[in-house]
């Protein structure tokens, strides 16, 4: 499985913890990331950039560290 999908699952996990718009909040993390979670899946590769681009996000909008 791949690091950005963990992540990935992280933050849906989150949002579902904290009851927020799942929709919305994956559509701010995504514009922020520059990659939309729903391509995200178990065989996506791992991309640097991506990875640190997610982290920040999510730190970001849920004040979620990764």
């Amino acid at each position: 499985m791949s690091q950005l999908n963990d992540l990935k699952l992280k933050i849906e996990e989150k949002i579902r913890a904290d009851k927020l718009d799942e929709a919305a909040v994956k559509g701010k993390i995504g514009l922020r990331a520059g990659k939309l979670l729903a391509f995200i899946g178990p065989n996506t590769p791992d991309d640097p950039t991506a990875i640190a681009n997610l982290k920040a996000a999510a730190k970001e909008i849920l004040n979620l560290s990764l």
